[in-house]
């Protein structure tokens, strides 16, 4: 996407505010240009060109104007050139004409140098030019003209015209700069002047302070001149290592992009900005598929990958616009001024075409795709933290709906005020230990033996009491502590299932996992690291995932899902019955058993339907080697029918509801057989001597 005045590359469109400023700029400074080499004066000019102190000047301002001292990472700050003592200093001793000649000619050569675009070189040129002029016509009231033919040699008492000159001096370059800056990254000017003229000045008034000393040694000892060579270093590393600590504290490290901190403050600046007629856009983007090519190919590709698309991002949105890593995959890109919906929508669906084109990497290429939230101020959100959330739900509608790109709708997002308290409430309740675990038993259908317990999420809130597992679940599935709660349940339920097997009660125990926690690469560590550090073999423990991992089939190719495998722990199906599920996608995932969903269990005594569908499911099972387990079982004549069906085990309220520990404990001690532990591969003396 090319914006009418990024002057990046083709320049600002002709009729555009940027370039009748930058044109007028640059017509009036090449006529002051040329009004200041008319009146310079030719033989006193070839007489100074013959001195070697001429050309030490004009190639310290040359190598001056090569690399700017930056004393800020902030795109609006800039940064200073050195040159600019050197052309001060030639200021007040030669006077006006051979100052802009040096100049002039080190911009051109920095532009050469640094392939700047010609109208950039144009404009630098002239306001360069306009400040030597301001600076000296302060000299000129004073009664100060300098020329080749009558060098000045300042004393004390002309301390206040020089002082004066510099502050015109500096004043004209920072207002025409801000000027351009202003219209080029559609920003207020006075935010432009405020957050530059600050450091900048620093700056500047060191390097226009040693000028007079510049000009009292070029006057005595001419040869000593690059010795301030010298002080400019230090001032130049000294900026540079404070810049390179405020660029690491405001800049993600891989993709050099700002970050979260960063765009925190670029947002508050917008808004504050903000025109009524505009908008503020704070857009969210998510790589689909990131993980598989960074499972497969490894970290290094992955990294790669995570530059060329920090790269395309920066080069697909205008001047001004701010693209931030937010961590992992996940992108922002501030708009601090757009029209409305609809232009954000386009600019949106650019981006995400930026993404779509092919990457070729390692031989390999690769094919990008991304989901877009959209949010806006003050349609959405008077804030950033809010206007990152409801970008956060656009994009898990887009995700959600692969419609690529979606709007902040208020009618679809689930997370409501309360919920984002309760979200927030959660989280101290993982970080102070206020959740448990309770456990339910599976029981065999015909001989009533455990064959195992499912841990269930339990959450006592001190305000609101018990809080469902449905409430706060799909909640956390939605959040950035999906993860978190995921590693407390199973190290939770690993703690349980060692007190259980060192004790003779060697219970296996399941766990839910959401399809985005199977597909984690960390999982299989996790478990094997918690098994080694609880003493327990894997058949321990056993992992239930819904039906819906079988609608992709990244599950069938992904890393995590062999890592497990070869770990030896068991998975499980849960809530089968309820997608859409083949026979072959059922065959290809390395399952040991299916659990049916309660809603057709039930239902069995009254329903002939629900009970076809349930010994269907339970044949289906059988004929591919797997264990069925029925939920939801409640009655003696359900456990019957299932019984007959030829269902494996049973689940439910009829052989016990959801349990402390201890009472879990207690109800297995009475009923566990030590023959049903066979499976589990379990020895007594071995758990003795572990």
């Amino acid at each position: 996407m090319t914006d009418p005045t990024d002057t990046r590359d083709t320049g600002p469109r002709v009729g555009t505010p940027l370039w009748a400023y930058l044109a007028g700029i640059t017509v009036i400074g090449f006529t002051a240009l040329a009004v200041s080499l008319l009146r310079l004066e030719l033989g006193p000019m070839v007489e100074l060109a013959r001195t070697s102190l001429f050309w030490v000047l004009a190639v310290l301002v040359i190598l001056g104007e090569l690399r700017p001292v930056m004393v800020s990472s902030a795109a609006l700050v800039g940064g200073t050139y050195p040159s600019t003592m050197f052309t001060f200093a030639v200021l007040l001793h030669f006077g006006l004409p051979v100052a802009v000649i040096m100049q002039c000619v080190a911009v051109a050569i920095n532009g050469v140098v640094t392939r700047r675009a010609w109208h950039r070189v144009m404009f630098n040129t002239a306001q360069s030019t306009l400040a030597l002029t301001a600076a000296a016509v302060v000299l000129g009231v004073f009664g100060i003209v300098p020329s080749p033919a009558r060098p000045w040699v300042p004393d004390g008492a002309d301390l206040a015209a020089i002082g004066i000159a510099g502050v015109a001096y500096f004043a004209v370059r920072a207002a025409l700069v801000s000027g351009a800056v202003a219209l080029h990254e559609r920003r207020s000017i006075v935010r432009v002047i405020r957050a530059s003229a600050g450091p900048q000045s620093m700056v500047y008034a060191g390097l226009l302070g040693l000028a007079p000393l510049v000009v009292v040694v070029m006057s005595q000892a001419p040869e000593m001149v690059p010795l301030f060579v010298a002080p400019l270093a230090a001032v130049y590393f000294t900026a540079t290592l404070s810049m390179r600590r405020d660029h690491q504290a405001l800049h993600d490290e891989l993709t050099g992009l700002p970050n979260r901190k960063m765009l925190i403050v670029s947002t508050e600046e917008a808004l504050a900005e903000a025109r009524q007629d505009e908008r503020v856009g704070l857009f969210l983007l998510d790589l689909d598929r990131f993980k598989e090519v960074n499972d497969t190919m490894g970290h290094p590709v992955g990294d790669r990958l995570l530059q060329m698309v920090a790269h395309r991002l920066t080069h697909s949105v205008r001047p001004g616009d701010v693209v931030a890593r937010l961590g992992g995959d996940e992108f922002a890109v501030l708009l601090p001024s757009i029209r409305d919906a609809h232009a954000a929508r386009e600019v949106a669906s650019r981006l995400r075409a930026a993404l779509t084109e092919p990457v070729r990497l390692e031989g390999m290429t690769f094919d990008l795709d991304g989901s877009v939230g959209i949010a806006l101020y003050p349609d959405h959100a008077p804030d950033f933290e809010l206007l990152l959330q409801r970008a956060d739900v656009a994009m898990y509608l887009a995700k959600e709906g692969r419609t690529g790109v979606e709007l902040y709708q208020p009618n679809k997002d689930r997370n409501s005020p309360e919920r984002l308290n309760l979200l927030g409430d959660l989280r101290r309740a993982v970080d102070n230990g206020e959740l448990r675990l309770h456990y339910q038993p599976k029981v065999s259908l015909t001989d009533g033996a455990v064959h195992g317990v499912e841990a269930l999420l339990r959450w006592r809130h001190p305000v609101h009491g018990p809080i469902a597992p449905s409430e706060f679940i799909p909640l956390a599935e939605q959040s950035y502590l999906m993860r978190q709660l995921t590693a407390y349940v199973i190290d939770s339920a690993l703690e349980q299932a060692a007190r259980w097997w060192h004790t003779g009660l060697p219970v296996r125990v399941s766990v839910n996992i959401s399809a985005r926690d199977l597909l984690d690469s960390a999982l299989p560590e996790q478990l094997e690291l918690g098994l080694a550090k609880y003493q327990l073999p894997p058949a321990a423990i056993q992992l239930e995932v819904t039906e819906r991992i079988l609608m992709g089939d990244q599950a069938y190719q992904h890393e995590a899902i062999k890592a497990l495998a070869a770990l030896g722990v068991p998975l499980a199906l849960d809530d089968f019955g309820t997608g859409y599920s083949s026979l072959i996608r059922l065959q290809r995932l390395a399952i040991s058993e299916v659990k049916i969903d309660a809603s057709f269990v039930r239902r069995i005594a009254e329903s002939e339907d629900d009970a076809r569908i349930v010994r269907s499911i339970v044949d289906l099972v059988r004929s591919l080697g797997l264990r069925s387990v029925a939920e939801g079982v409640e009655t003696d004549v359900v456990a019957l029918r299932l019984a007959e069906m030829g269902c494996d085990l049973g689940q439910g309220w009829l052989f016990g509801k959801p349990m402390s520990p201890a009472d879990a404990t207690t109800w297995l001690r009475d009923r566990f057989e030590p023959s049903s532990a066979i499976e589990y591969g379990y020895r007594p003396e071995v758990t003795q001597t572990a």
